[in-house]
């Protein structure tokens, strides 16, 4: 009986020996397993920052491109207001010359009537004085 238990200690002992080179086993894959895990977040971690400092700069990019833009269509807005000033001038321009002409034409009608009075006299002058000459003669 002794020898069935020291067989049964020799199977026992072998067994947990058995059992621990399969722990070991496993727990040497889940050492890779874990490293390989941790070398890929690390590689993820690298690629995020540069994804996020390439991110950053076209961010930077962006604003200062807005603001050129910003600055460029307010001087386009100066512009267009000095457009807008040219074309108010033109038009009160056009208009004055449009009340000049109105001006000027009926002053030439007022002075064609003066000037139609003046040749009636001078020609009724020139014939008085016509008759005068003939007469005198």
């Amino acid at each position: 009986m002794e020898i069935i238990l020291y067989i049964a200690a020799g199977i026992a002992a072998l067994a947990f020996v058995i059992l621990v080179v399969y722990v070991i086993i496993t727990l040497k894959a889940t050492k890779q397993t874990l490293n390989d895990v941790s070398g890929t977040l690390q590689g993820l971690e690298k690629q995020m920052q540069g994804v996020t400092s390439e991110a950053t700069q076209l961010l930077n990019k962006t604003n200062r491109l807005a603001e050129d833009m910003n600055q460029k269509s307010s001087k386009l807005d100066s512009l267009f207001e000095g457009a807008k000033g040219i074309g108010n001038t033109l038009q009160d321009f056009n208009q004055t010359l449009a009340h000049l002409s109105k001006i000027i034409s009926k002053h030439s009608k007022e002075d064609q009537e003066k000037a139609a009075q003046a040749v009636k006299w001078g020609a009724s002058l020139f014939e008085f004085w016509n008759n005068r000459k003939n007469k005198s003669k």
